[in-house]
């Protein structure tokens, strides 16, 4: 069933495009991971750039759209690679 849920989740993020590129978070290879044990989720991102303005508002979409999927009851998104990532973590985390 998690493989399933894994394949869901990815499904739910593969519509959030890169704002600069146009191009999906899953195809440009930000989500780097998504693992699900039972109702929770665990999503890491990390974007292109180490200073990307655009990574809380992937991430808050990412967080949104992960825990809207069937099966999801709490998603946590993890940045890593990005200068504020520990700030943006702990507030998409909340």
């Amino acid at each position: 069933m998690s493989e399933e849920l894994v394949n869901d989740i990815k499904d739910a993020l593969t519509p959030i495009n890169d704002p600069h590129m146009g191009i999906s978070i899953v195809d440009m290879g930000i989500v780097q991971n998504i693992t699900v044990d039972g109702d929770q989720a665990e999503i890491t991102l990390k974007p292109t750039n180490p200073g990307c303005m655009s990574i809380t508002r992937i991430a808050a979409d990412a967080k949104i759209r992960a825990e809207n999927v069937e099966g999801v009851e709490k998603a946590i998104i993890t940045v890593e690679g990005h200068a504020m990532a520990e700030s943006i973590n702990e507030m998409i985390n909340r």
